[in-house]
């Protein structure tokens, strides 16, 4: 299987597809330290009165996960009404190995991964030995993730019945039964996740991230955001622009796009990326099919059609659908340490056995081999979005974007299509609008694309750039989901040369 910086890089916005070995750290955490804001006034100067006890609260940071240090913070639930009920955020951190500049805190996506996790399992592959030897890595599961007040839905059985459950949305009876099946699943969030399912927004989670600011005794936050997490970064930097400190923003969003736009971007995104892989595999002596790229795309594409109202089974009795094929294509195109192993599993499907397509399936699902769903980041990702884009489903206009997107890309438009549907029924209304952020008098931050990001496409890093008062685009010709700590010298470099040295990188800078 492919490495966990791999998989966590499919931890993204996609709409439709829902993963090191560490050394030894030289810096072991005292077993208890504690914390209260209150220590320096000028980082609390403007926090609401109403939020003070929030921003002064005493942390306890306690050994944990081997080399790490952990800690429960609490927050208030609602902002609107902050004495009405808290929640608690679980926040890790690795302390800077060198002279310490600061802490800087991490998010890896989403909406719905874990920045807990992310630091956990993979601090030693994501940054720099530069960036741990200046900064405290801090990883913190946001409000409805995992650790912190998580939202719950359905059994694992139910998800596993759900993946094997495949619906034609154009014809009335496939509509129908969707309808049904995201009308049920949203019931069964509201009564297992309770009173916080309506809270999980970002700018909710934005502003917790300036509570864990004054947590960290930061004056002004330095943060590293990947996909999910630049818009969640630049939701930050609009209601906080003076509390921006050093701020990186890679495989950006633009927030200012519509959930049918975001469909339609990433749809576009996947089917370059996949257009890139199928050139790289017919070059490749490990490819499943020979011919040129394009002949090898039209390939991979007939065999996924054969599975259109034909499942096939895998070796454990389960099904593999046309649309989870779709599914495990695209979670492929995240990062090329993916390649490999669609290689090889397209290969035993095009011999007739899918378990290993399968097994990859379940690899970008968080299954494991006992049949166990290991994060609820499917389910925090429905909830987030719901609550962040209005929608208002209309069957018609939805058979038109579906038309729309499989002209426009043969292996993704499939699963792209009805992006509005799964939030008609859900409990609560959505408290979001896309719009543009500028973010005034924020210092520089940097935004940074890739070329061929299939979940981000690069022209919505060139769409945050140009927002964002003071910001600064990075470009990195290369395929995959985000660019530091996966990509080349010349964007590490310039990453590091910022946190750590305090050089703003030129605008338009290509690596």
């Amino acid at each position: 299987m492919p490495s966990n910086r791999a998989k966590a890089l499919a931890t993204t916005v996609s709409s439709m597809v829902v993963g090191l070995l560490l050394t030894s750290c030289t810096v072991i955490a005292p077993p208890q330290q504690a914390h209260s804001a209150s220590a320096d006034p000028s980082i609390i100067a403007d926090a609401p009165a109403n939020l003070r006890q929030f921003y002064t609260q005493t942390v306890v940071w306690s050994h944990c996960e081997t080399k790490f240090e952990c800690a429960k913070v609490k927050v208030p639930m609602d902002y609107q009404n902050p004495g009405r009920k808290t929640i608690e955020l679980a926040a890790i951190r690795l302390p800077a190995s060198g002279k310490r500049q600061g802490a800087m805190l991490v998010n890896p996506g989403g909406p719905g991964g874990s920045g807990y996790d992310m630091v956990k399992d993979g601090a030693d592959s994501y940054f720099s030995a530069k960036l741990r030897g200046a900064y405290d890595i801090v990883g913190w599961d946001p409000r409805g993730v995992q650790r912190s007040a998580p939202v719950k839905c359905i059994s694992d059985a139910a998800r596993d019945k759900e993946r094997q459950t495949d619906l034609n949305l154009d014809t009335d009876a496939g509509y129908a039964a969707a309808q049904a099946m995201y009308k049920s699943d949203a019931k069964s969030c509201a009564e297992n996740t309770g009173d916080v399912l309506g809270y999980i927004d970002t700018a909710s989670s934005a502003k917790d991230m300036d509570i864990l600011r004054a947590i960290l005794n930061q004056k002004q936050l330095n943060y590293m955001g990947f996909s999910y997490g630049t818009k969640l970064g630049a939701t930050y930097a609009e209601l906080f622009p003076k509390n921006v400190g050093k701020f990186s923003l890679d495989g950006a969003m633009d927030p200012s796009l519509s959930v049918e736009q975001i469909s339609a971007g990433q749809n576009m995104g996947f089917e370059r990326a996949f257009e890139s892989w199928a050139a790289s595999c017919a070059k490749s002596s490990k490819c499943p099919v020979h011919g040129t790229g394009a002949e090898v795309a039209a390939q991979v594409r007939a065999l996924r059609d054969t599975y259109n109202g034909n499942p096939q089974r895998g070796k454990d009795g389960r099904l593999l659908t046309a649309s989870e094929f779709t599914n495990t294509l695209a979670f492929a195109m995240y990062s090329t340490d993916l390649w490999d192993p669609l290689e090889s599993a397209l290969g035993t499907a095009f011999s007739g056995d899918p378990t290993s397509m399968l097994a990859l399936a379940d690899y970008s699902a968080d299954r494991d081999a006992d049949g166990k769903y290991t994060t609820n980041t499917a389910f925090a990702f429905q909830a987030v979005n719901c609550l962040d884009y209005p929608t208002t489903p209309d069957k018609a206009a939805m058979r038109a974007e579906s038309a729309r997107l499989e002209a426009a890309s043969p292996t993704f438009g499939s699963i792209f299509g009805y992006s509005a549907l799964s939030c008609e029924d859900w409990p609560v209304k959505s408290v979001g609008t896309p719009h543009q952020i500028h973010a005034d008098g924020a210092n520089p931050i940097l935004v940074v694309g890739t070329t061929r990001d299939p979940a981000t496409p690069y022209e919505w890093a060139q769409s945050l750039r140009s927002q964002l008062s003071s910001g600064v685009l990075i470009t990195w010709d290369g395929d995959g989901h985000t660019a530091y700590g996966r990509s080349n010298s010349c964007v590490t470099s310039a990453v590091d040369g910022y946190f750590v040295d305090g050089k703003v990188p030129a605008d338009n800078t290509k690596c």
